[in-house]
């Protein structure tokens, strides 16, 4: 198989910059330079740039941009919500619910937090990857003051059922943080219809830059700072504003919104071509049912495959078999060892994720190289 270019089925883990954003951005690295928090015309120019990006962020989940905190990624944003909830709101108790399956930023943080005495119940999973709204409900005690449960799942594309979450903890008065960046540009999301207190979300999975994301937070609840200095963003994120990167972000939630409907259609045209062509080549079985999850990731097994292996021998194929957050670790998927505890040991699985970038003929070339790693004697 010769090929020089590379076959980009990784959208999951970060995504091509849209060549709009990238054109939206460029001005602010070098004729509008200045600080936005400076009083003179550049930084001005700077600040009000910020703040149209700020509700174009606002505008693609529903809230005020007045709630709008900019992080360097959801990672970040992560940790400010649920570090910084917890210690701002001590007299509400000390127990948190999350889920097995969450991201490694999620489970990092509430292992941190264990440490520190507070409480964590982690929910179980059915084999489609969603919860038990039942053990959620069950889970909740005197002292729970916060759900941490994503939209959708980076590994498997599960979509939880977020409207039921929110408005369980709307009815027990608990927050509820929702890590929104695999949802975010691929499905509506409404946090007042959703009921959710505060959301993450980072740009680079939407076609705009790395090192930039978001933190929604409700402007009544409290969370304590991580980031002491200067007092941007409200007190809340100290630092000096990294204004191409805002302006990229909101610009690319601008593009997201409105071509939203048009992405959709593509990618689920082009999620049935990716399963009809490998189906013709050889057995598979996807971890989650099409009806529970985003049609943007497809996450598959597949007998005789040892996906280490075959990504690194085509390794212009960019796939994943797990959380590119996690790819220096070689361990087994904790997602799929919630999900299918009798499958998780066995690296048979890879993870198909695409965009609108994507094509029907690098769908033809993973199909091949399957082809050629499973059945080497048929090989072209």
């Amino acid at each position: 198989m010769k090929k020089s270019k590379s076959i980009y089925l990784d959208s999951a883990s970060t995504s091509k910059v849209d060549s709009r954003v990238l054109d939206e951005m460029t001005p602010y690295f070098s004729d509008y330079f200045g600080n936005a928090s400076s009083k003179h015309q550049l930084g001005r120019n700077s600040k009000e740039a910020i703040e149209i990006a700020r509700k174009q962020v606002a505008n693609i989940i529903n809230c005020d941009d007045s709630e709008i905190t900019f992080t360097s990624g959801a990672t970040e944003s992560i940790n400010l919500a649920i570090k910084g909830y917890v210690e701002a709101n001590t007299n509400k108790g000390n127990h948190i619910i999350t889920v097995k399956t969450e991201h490694k930023a999620v489970l990092a943080t509430c292992d941190y937090l264990e440490t520190k005495g507070f409480e964590v119940t982690y929910l179980d999973v059915d084999r489609n990857g969603l919860i038990s709204l039942d053990q959620l409900r069950d889970s909740i005690k005197e002292n729970t003051l916060l759900f941490v449960i994503m939209h959708v799942n980076n590994e498997t594309g599960v979509i939880q059922p977020v409207k039921d979450i929110g408005e369980i903890a709307k009815d027990n008065n608990i927050s509820f943080l929702c890590d929104a960046t695999q949802a975010v540009g691929k499905l509506d999301v409404d946090v007042e219809k959703d009921s959710i207190d505060m959301l993450c979300f980072s740009a680079h999975k939407l076609n705009g830059p790395k090192g930039i994301g978001v933190l929604y937070k409700r402007n009544n609840i409290e969370i304590t700072p991580l980031i002491h200095g200067g007092g941007q963003e409200k007190n809340l994120r100290s630092g000096t504003y990294n204004t191409p990167l805002i302006i990229g972000l909101g610009k690319a939630c601008e593009i997201a919104s409105k071509e939203m409907k048009e992405n959709s259609l593509k990618i689920k045209e082009l999620n049935k071509y990716i399963k009809k062509s490998i189906q013709e080549v050889t057995q598979f079985r996807e971890i989650s049912e099409d009806k529970v999850r985003v049609n943007n990731i497809l996450n598959i097994i597949i007998p005789g495959l040892d996906s280490d292996i075959f990504i690194n021998k085509y390794n212009l194929l960019a796939l994943s078999n797990g959380s590119a957050c996690n790819a220096e670790i070689m361990e087994e998927s904790h997602v799929i060892k919630a999900m299918l505890p009798k499958e998780s040991d066995k690296n048979n699985y890879i993870r198909i994720s695409f965009d609108k970038y994507s094509l029907k003929e690098d769908i033809i070339f993973l199909a091949k190289a399957l082809n050629n790693y499973l059945k080497p004697n048929n090989a072209k």
